[in-house]
């Protein structure tokens, strides 16, 4: 069984904001604010509590535009991560002791400093698509800096953000 888990972009006036992980799974990569669905939680409320806790932003409405699974050649770690927009909330991001927040201009985003797999999902995402994709990586590694995607699938859904996405 996949473990289920959220992907908040928070975006303003152009910018995308981004967080430095400071510690556990991906230190020292840059990437959206989120993270598991607690028992009993939709997986929206999920991401809105992810986007308070580790950024101090109170996201007043999201929007899912992707899903993306992840899996591993050996048939470790299987992940399913849903990721959504967030340009709607309320205060100021905050750095905590997981992530140091940083604002990007689209034309600017260290894709180098990111998971793998964000350079080809990131494009359809800040374009307002909807898109789902399957990625599969040689092994585990803790920072991914190791692993290498060996097989992905990658579609547009729709050209119109907010459509239901559905495993």
């Amino acid at each position: 069984m996949r473990k289920v888990l959220t992907l908040c972009m928070v975006m303003q006036d152009g910018k995308l904001l981004l967080g430095m992980k400071k510690r556990g799974f991906g230190m020292g990569r840059w990437n959206g604010f989120g993270g598991k669905v607690e028992e009993g939680e939709s997986i929206e409320k999920a991401a809105k509590r992810e986007v308070f806790e580790e950024l101090g932003l109170m996201a007043k409405s999201v929007e899912q535009r992707g899903l993306i699974r992840f899996d591993f050649e050996d048939g470790t770690r299987g992940v399913e991560v849903h990721i959504f927009a967030c340009d709607d909330f309320d205060g100021e991001a905050e750095e905590s002791e997981e992530m140091r927040p940083e604002w990007f201009d689209v034309d600017k985003i260290p894709i180098a400093r990111m998971w793998t797999a964000d350079a080809s999902r990131l494009p359809l995402f800040l374009s307002g698509k909807t898109f789902k994709g399957d990625f599969t990586y040689d092994r585990p590694s803790s920072s991914d800096r190791t692993s290498v995607i060996i097989r992905k699938n990658l579609v547009v859904i729709d050209d119109e953000p907010g459509r239901s996405i559905h495993v």
